[in-house]
């Protein structure tokens, strides 16, 4: 893909399995739904940043004291997925621009375009994934 000639994307496209995997248009598609996300996750944690920040005041009550904790370490551990789920994007936008994005990690071949969808940042097929799940419960449970 060129960065000279920018893909025009109609605005109801959508990627089909009737056109080549992978073609300019679905990786301009794929990349601007991952930018789009990790832009939303990033002003998610802007908007968490300011909250933490406000003073609370010296609570009097201690129930309030604690609910408060509460909440702000719940919201703590959520953006520390958030954190993790950027990286993943930031690693399928490279994989788009390697040319590798969309290819299952295990077997190489595509993953649908509808998991790729519902999942950008997903790195193996569903079968694939299946298995490699699969495998995981029965280490951890032995």
């Amino acid at each position: 893909m060129s960065e000279a000639e920018p893909i025009e994307l109609p605005k109801d496209y959508f990627p089909s399995e009737d056109e080549p995997f992978m073609n300019d248009r679905q990786k301009e598609y794929f990349r601007r739904k991952l930018l789009a996300w990790k832009d939303d996750i990033l002003r998610e944690s802007r908007s968490t940043i300011t909250n933490l920040q406000q003073d609370m005041g010296a609570l009097p009550d201690l129930a309030d004291r604690a609910s408060t904790e509460t909440d702000r370490s719940l919201e703590l551990r959520a953006r520390d997925r958030q954190r993790k789920l950027i990286s993943k994007i930031d690693k399928a936008l490279r994989r788009l621009e390697e040319d590798e994005y969309g290819y299952c990690d295990e077997t190489g071949e595509p993953i649908s375009l509808a998991r790729l969808d519902a999942r950008p940042v997903a790195t193996m097929s569903l079968e694939a994934q299946e298995r490699h799940e699969r495998k995981e419960r029965v280490h951890r449970d032995s």
